[in-house]
């Protein structure tokens, strides 16, 4: 099965007004609007989301947020509704960020729930999913994934075909620390596996999963050529164009 390479970058809590919209544009160079063998997508801080969408129109790139909460409205200070995301163009919305799971304390209920109601707000879903150190020392990586990915239960089958995963080793996000080509590949075959449970075969042969832990220019390719790692979703290294280029140059190759 040949997916398409995904690179998608989360900017998380960072870059100024004047920062993200440059770096927008620098993206939509690199990724060359007419290219489409590599999908490029864009996770900027919320008040962020408007200024890169007006950078990035008529490319290829996609507008993705880091977060959305769990219900359409209502009274809850803070929160942002997926319907409210797709009202300001966001097309993909990340949920379960190790981040979120664990400072935050978001649970695999919490995260089922954003789920389906993106999925209802007909935004896609990057859903992300990884060991701590810990766990991976205690030999839990797999059970992690089985708990974790039991959320897909929110997915309908004629709707699989927007969801992504992306396995991120805790111990590899910002440490500069990266899983092995061997362990990616490893643990993103379990991915497919139980997403094949989930979701059926046929959606597990089709869904991209991506790898995110430290992925940079210099381990790019190797990480990308490995069979079940469908492309990178990169931290540090999108803050910049030249970071985040050479990983789009990376997955363009390979494509």
């Amino acid at each position: 099965m040949i997916r398409t390479k995904y690179i998608a970058g989360n900017w998380k809590m960072h870059l100024t007004k004047r920062r993200a919209s440059t770096l927008a544009r620098d993206i939509v160079a690199a990724a060359d609007s007419s290219d489409s063998a590599v999908k490029v997508a864009v996770f900027p801080t919320f008040v962020h989301l408007d200024h890169v969408r007006r950078n990035i129109r008529n490319s290829n790139v996609v507008l993705g947020a880091q977060n959305c909460y769990g219900k359409k409205e209502g009274a809850f200070t803070g929160e942002i509704s997926p319907y409210m995301l797709r009202d300001m163009g966001v097309q993909v919305v990340m949920l379960g960020h190790s981040e979120r799971r664990h400072i935050f304390g978001e649970t695999d209920k919490m995260i089922f729930e954003k789920v389906k109601i993106a999925l209802r707000a007909k935004i896609d879903v990057m859903l992300c999913v990884g060991e701590t150190l810990e766990e991976r020392q205690a030999g839990q990586t797999f059970e992690v994934l089985v708990r974790q990915l039991k959320v897909l239960k929110a997915v309908k089958p004629t709707q699989s075909s927007r969801i992504t995963i992306a396995y991120e080793p805790v111990w590899a996000i910002g440490t500069g620390e990266t899983a092995t080509p061997q362990i990616a590949q490893e643990a993103h075959a379990e991915c497919r596996r139980l997403v094949g449970k989930v979701l059926g075969d046929d959606a597990a042969q089709h869904i991209q999963i991506l790898y995110g832990g430290s992925m940079k220019g210099s381990n790019a390719a190797e990480l990308l050529s490995q069979p079940d790692v469908d492309g990178g979703l990169v931290g540090g290294a999108s803050l910049t164009g030249d970071d985040f280029s050479p990983i789009i140059n990376a997955a363009r190759a390979l494509s």
